[in-house]
């Protein structure tokens, strides 16, 4: 189906208010997807929405046709449940295609749910799929590979690695900057080339992000960030200097802050290629699958979502 056959956002929008026709797909292996699976379905059915199919996913492998099922109900909002890699598997479904994606902020960090500007409690989210709208917002590719929030670079890919689940469901988003500080003494910092409409910027860093949301790690990276403007912004965390680093890490492993971003975000285009030396592993919404050199670009409008009726819609 192309954008030009799809029904029109306030169309879509009177559609799942009217008929309901959602189905619900729930990753039970999240942080809290196996806690609150009954409590979210109870939730929908308060709301007045018998979904066409409930599944529930516990073998990660079977996420992606289990989300297939779900869509072959034909549903007009596909509400799924888990953390970002799981939304992030969700969009790449849901793209260009006429049917809404229902958020439920079920994992550590939701950097997807925030973006939105969705509640992060459960009660609040579901409530949007009676109250908000239908949006369209951005969809990140990596060379061929759809993403939803960011795609990383550096002492973050070691850390996707080596963070322990046990520490997640124990501290949160914290775990993350925790593991960090345990990786960057032996960390070595790497050259980054980005080019964007003819220009190259060169920087030396340990961390570097290419971001079509506004979070990171569960904490908003800048104000003018967005979903919904068309443009990837690059930034560095930290810089080459490893005692700055570790110091900023520390920082927001206790606050949640980050002191300084080493200047702020680094470049915004609608398209960018990326080389580092020595050539490395991206981190694309939690799956580190591709590498360096990559081109990375944003599709506008590429996919719907359900937002709170405040979300600005471009």
């Amino acid at each position: 189906m192309t954008m030009s056959e799809l029904r029109t956002k306030d169309e879509h929008t009177e559609a799942i208010r009217r008929d309901r026709r959602v189905a619900v797909v729930v990753n039970t292996r999240s942080r809290r997807g196996r806690r609150h699976y009954f409590e979210v379905i109870d939730h929908i059915h308060n709301l007045g929405f018998e979904p066409l199919v409930e599944l529930s996913v516990y073998n990660p492998k079977r996420l992606r046709d289990l989300l297939d099922t779900a869509l072959a109900t034909n549903p007009d909002l596909l509400i799924v449940g888990g953390g970002d890699g799981t939304l992030s598997s969700a969009v790449r479904h849901v793209a260009h295609r006429d049917v809404a994606l229902g958020v439920l902020p079920l994992g550590t960090t939701n950097n997807f749910a925030r973006s939105l500007g969705l509640p992060l409690d459960l009660a609040g989210a579901i409530g949007v799929f009676l109250t908000g709208k239908v949006a369209d917002i951005d969809l990140g590719m990596a060379d061929d590979r759809p993403f939803a929030n960011l795609a990383s670079f550096g002492v973050s890919v070691e850390v996707a690695h080596k963070v322990k689940p046990w520490l997640k469901r124990i501290v949160g988003r914290p775990a993350y900057p925790m593991t960090a500080l345990t990786i960057l003494p032996g960390h070595r910092p790497f050259r980054a080339y980005i080019t964007v409409e003819g220009q190259r910027h060169e920087l030396l860093t340990h961390q570097l992000n290419i971001a079509n949301g506004r979070f990171h790690g569960g904490w908003q990276v800048a104000r003018d960030i967005s979903i919904d403007n068309g443009m990837l912004v690059a930034y560095q965390l930290g810089s080459g200097k490893k005692l700055r680093l570790l110091g900023e890490t520390l920082i927001r492993a206790t606050t949640g802050r980050w002191r300084s971003m080493a200047g702020g975000p680094f470049v915004v285009g609608r398209e960018m290629l990326l080389e580092t030396d020595p050539p490395m592993a991206a981190d694309v919404d939690g799956e580190v699958r591709l590498r360096t050199p990559i081109r990375l670009r944003v599709v506008p409008n590429g996919v719907r979502v359900m937002v709170p009726a405040a979300f600005e819609d471009r």
